[in-house]
């Protein structure tokens, strides 16, 4: 069996099932509550990006993952 960490809570995915309860996002891996904390914490941000450029969004996403995994959470 594989066993999963989350990258951000450091809990145990209990049988993962990729992009169902777990998420693999280039080198790290979140669970489904951490996934839905990064897209609501990246939610106003991109609302306020016009026009919207998929470089600058994968570039936030994982500054907003790696300073989530250096605090344990999601702002």
């Amino acid at each position: 069996m594989k066993s999963i960490i989350c990258d951000v809570c450091k809990r145990a995915i209990e049988t993962p099932v990729k992009d169902r309860n777990y998420f693999h996002i280039e080198t790290r891996d979140l669970c489904e509550p951490c996934k839905e904390n990064l897209e609501r914490a990246l939610r106003p941000v991109m609302r306020e990006k016009h026009p919207f450029n998929y470089e600058w969004y994968e570039r936030l996403m994982m500054d907003s993952i790696e300073k989530a995994i250096a605090k344990g959470k999601f702002q």
